[in-house]
């Protein structure tokens, strides 16, 4: 099956989160082509969850997953250490009180 090019994904999922009032920002640009995605929630209380994609290996499905919840200064560490092995990381940041994050919204598996 393709996949939707990241820098693509990315633009399309920012546009979507503007369309329902909640901020986001690309902290870091990864390769716009097959880079991966971290996003970060930040929900201005000083915690955050960082969501990462993951693929189902027996079905090839793709979706998203929690993969740290904690304080927002810890969850930049752990952003920082992925970017180390990893500089083709794409990195949005989501700043919602509500923990509102629309990865779990129809067409944003891809």
């Amino acid at each position: 099956m393709a996949r939707l090019a990241s820098g693509l994904w990315v633009d399309a999922y920012l546009h979507r989160l503007t369309l329902e009032g909640i901020p986001a920002f690309i902290l870091a640009k990864g390769d716009a082509t097959a880079g991966a995605v971290l996003v970060k929630l930040a929900r201005m209380d000083g915690t955050a969850d960082l969501h990462q994609r993951v693929t189902d290996p027996m079905t090839g499905t793709r979706k998203w997953e929690l993969l740290a919840s904690g304080a927002e200064r810890d969850m930049d560490e752990t952003v920082r250490k992925q970017r180390s092995f990893d500089p083709d990381l794409w990195v949005i940041e989501i700043e919602d009180r509500h923990g509102r994050h629309m990865l779990d919204a129809p067409g944003l598996d891809g």
